[in-house]
């Protein structure tokens, strides 16, 4: 599977905090706040060569904690500053030496070394968060490195084109034509935090299908038409049966039948007619119809390509019984003693 990732736009962002930045199926880097260079070319480069490193780019000032140094002049002190700018100019050039357009850091950039990018053309994007780092190198195909002595030994990434976009008032960094072409990102704006937790419920459990799905590729036709075989076969089975048991087999063929019926609730339809033309079209031995939600009536499933998981069928089913079960197994009740009515003295 690609890696996915969800972004929440919109509530409880915690913007001015840290540089939030990923890439996935398509492929897109989320950027809050994130600071990039491209000198006189302005936000976009094509056929990019990306080098994703995790190194201090930000010691081009005197930055000494604990200790004390004692200067007899100005001078000095701006010995010292000179003698850092140096050493991280020879860094920015170690950088350069691996021919790339494209530098994402996870640490800061000082101002210096940002200037010596924008001078060479390079593009150069400070302080990515650690797990977007990550999934950008996996699906652009490069490495995270941390020196720069050897360039012949560093595994570049590379994409086809990087710019800035506009989502609501968001600005953001768009990474596309990777080596991954699988991979993208997935963004999701709602009014409250309740409609994006919902939200990333929803796919977060779509994502699981289909994680399953590649794993058991058998699948099943959807619409109800898998419970309503179920619920015939129980059902026969039932008529069969002598004794209680057969009780208990008639209820749960009819615990089956809900689904197809929740189906057409969840749609505003008639559940109670649409489940009985279903039911009478399983009994005619149409055994791939189901429930057509897009027209409001019953359908051939097979026609119309409507399938589902059959790894997720098996577990929910399985763990239906289940938990049908333990209910039956609890021989203790427990109830609340009923709470006493007052009279109401101040009547509308």
């Amino acid at each position: 599977m690609a890696p996915v990732n969800i972004f929440k736009q919109g509530a409880d962002e915690e913007k001015a905090e840290t540089a939030r930045m990923s890439s996935f199926v398509g492929a897109i880097a989320i950027g809050d706040l994130v600071k990039s260079t491209l000198g006189p070319k302005g936000m976009r480069l094509e056929n990019v060569n990306i080098l994703i490193a995790n190194t201090a780019m930000d010691t081009d000032k005197i930055k000494i904690f604990g200790s004390r140094v004692r200067v007899d002049s100005t001078a000095k002190v701006a010995e010292i500053e000179m003698a850092e700018k140096e050493k991280m100019k020879e860094k920015v050039e170690r950088i350069l030496k691996h021919g790339i357009n494209c530098f994402i850091n996870r640490q800061l950039i000082y101002n210096y070394p940002e200037q010596l990018f924008a001078a060479a053309g390079v593009m150069a994007i400070e302080h990515a968060d650690f797990a977007g780092v990550e999934r950008l190198a996996l699906v652009t195909g490069g490495e995270i490195t941390s020196t720069f002595d050897h360039p012949e030994l560093v595994k570049l990434g590379h994409c086809k084109l990087i710019e800035e976009v506009m989502i609501g008032e968001d600005t953001l960094i768009h990474f596309s034509g990777v080596a991954m072409g699988e991979a993208c990102t997935i963004v999701l704006r709602g009014a409250t935090q309740q409609i994006l937790d919902e939200a990333e419920r929803s796919l977060h459990d779509a994502l699981c299908v289909l994680a399953q799905t590649v794993k058991e590729t058998r699948t099943v036709y959807g619409g109800g038409c898998s419970e309503m075989l179920m619920a015939k076969a129980v059902t026969d089975l039932a008529n069969r049966t002598p004794g209680k048991e057969a009780v208990a087999m008639e209820s749960f063929a009819k615990a089956l039948r809900m689904l197809p019926t929740i189906i057409a609730d969840n749609a505003g339809y008639d559940s109670a007619d649409l489940v009985a033309q279903l039911r009478a079209a399983h009994q005619e031995n149409k055994s791939t119809f189901g429930l057509d939600m897009s027209q409001g009536t019953i359908g051939d499933m097979a026609q119309l390509g409507i399938t589902e998981s059959f790894q997720v069928k098996r577990q929910v089913l399985l763990s239906a019984a289940e938990a049908a079960e333990m209910i039956l197994r609890v021989d203790n009740i427990i109830k609340a003693a009923p709470r006493k009515r007052v009279p109401d003295h101040h009547p509308c």
